[in-house]
This record gives structure tokens, sequence and C-alpha cells, in this order.
């Protein structure tokens, strides 16, 4: 019976699919973001990013954004201009769970999985 109950525990492990999460930001300025959340990406957007559209004629008129986003246009600075005013959009990528901003520590799934096996089974064990 364990043994049944230690290869479904880890075949479920292996089987939960963990996507990429991504801190969330629709809009920050000076480095605050005014509503953060997080969200798991898509495959079809499979990076977290980091945003900063900066205004040249201060450096203070900068908009931040952060989430999930398309490989393509990962790691790519724009330049533009609105009315009169230059601006420069900066995008920065990343791979890892919530590299995108503000960490918390979380363990993903399958390593809270493990630990809840791990824990069980040496109850058993006794």
């Amino acid at each position: 019976m364990k043994f049944i109950w230690v290869c479904s525990a880890l075949m479920a492990m292996f089987v939960t699919g963990e996507g990429l999460t991504c801190n969330t930001c629709r809009v920050g300025f000076a480095d605050k973001c005014l509503y953060r959340s997080t969200e798991t990406c898509s495959d079809d957007q499979p990076n977290c990013y980091r945003g900063k559209l900066a205004f040249n004629i201060s450096q203070f008129m900068t908009l931040q954004t952060e989430g999930c986003m398309n490989s393509t246009l990962c790691n790519k600075t724009k330049t533009g201009s609105l009315l009169t005013a230059g601006y420069t959009v900066t995008r920065t990528c990343c791979s890892t769970d919530r590299c995108n901003g503000a960490t918390s520590i979380q363990l993903p799934l399958t390593a809270a999985v493990s630990a809840a096996l791990l824990a069980v089974w040496s109850t058993w064990s006794l």
C-alpha cells in the first residue's frame, strides 16, 4: 500500500506543470507599483519582464510595468517622441519565478508536495 501511495505522489509531482510566475504591475511611478499582483505566464509569453518608460525632459517622469512577455519583445530599447517630449522604453526579461520585481519567499508546488510526502513517509517508517 505504501508503494502505491509513493508512486502516486511521485507521478503527481512530475505531471503537474508549473508555469513561470511573474510579478505584475500595470502602472508604477518612481519604482512604486500602484496595483501589484502575480500571474502565471502562458506558452506564448514565457518570460517575466520589467518595463520602464522614461521621458527625456525629466528623470522623475518615469513609468514602470511588470508582467509576462513574448520572447521577441525582450531586452529591447525603443525611442520616440510624444508631442515635443522624447521618451525611451526599455524592457528587460528574465526567466525564473518572480524575477522581475519584489521577491517573496514561496515554495514551488513540487517542493511543497515533496516536503509533505517526506513528513508523511517519515511517520510511516516509525
